[in-house]
């Protein structure tokens, strides 16, 4: 299985997915981000873009790189990662499925003032402006099509270990 927990940037993604994994039985944490990462370091360099999930290799690699993870390890796999283009979700999703491997798709949301907040806050990554270019784009995701494609958790006020354990149950509950 997959516990793919979606979001904009703010919502608690990396830290959430975390306190998941401690309370999931044989799973793992795969950060998806880590692809793209791999794909940024190609030189020389892919055709210029502001964000790695326009290339279209992105997709098909975190499918695949999960799929042979869950074949070598089983389990489940925590992936925490932003995901506001509809088509790509669409991608991502039918590879799974294709392998009949569930995926439980979560996304962590907040008001926009406690996102903004929380990313101008943040003393790991510090404050970013390209962080906080996705808040509208996660707003208009989640008007148009996000919210229904998942089980949305409002974390603006709850910890991530709330968060965390809401997520768990679902997941343990079916």
């Amino acid at each position: 299985m997959i516990v793919w927990l979606n979001g904009t940037h703010g919502a608690g993604k990396t830290t959430t997915s975390a306190l998941v994994q401690q309370l999931l039985p044989n799973s793992r944490v795969f950060d998806a981000e880590k692809v793209g990462e791999t794909l940024m370091d190609i030189k020389p360099g892919l055709p210029s873009t502001n964000n790695f999930q326009h290339w279209p290799p992105w997709r098909p690699l975190v499918v695949e790189t999960a799929r042979r993870v869950l074949d070598y390890t089983g389990g489940t796999l925590v992936m925490p990662m932003t995901v506001l283009v509809e088509q790509y979700w669409r991608e991502i999703s039918a590879g799974p499925a294709e392998h009949a491997i569930d995926v439980r798709h979560f996304v962590l949301h907040a008001d926009q003032v406690t996102l903004r907040r929380r990313i101008e806050g943040d003393t790991v990554m510090g404050p970013s402006s390209f962080r906080l270019e996705y808040l509208e784009p996660y707003a208009e995701a989640a008007r148009t099509w996000l919210h229904g494609e998942a089980e949305v958790i409002d974390t603006t006020h709850l910890t991530p270990a709330q968060t965390a354990q809401q997520i768990a149950e679902s997941v343990k509950n079916g």
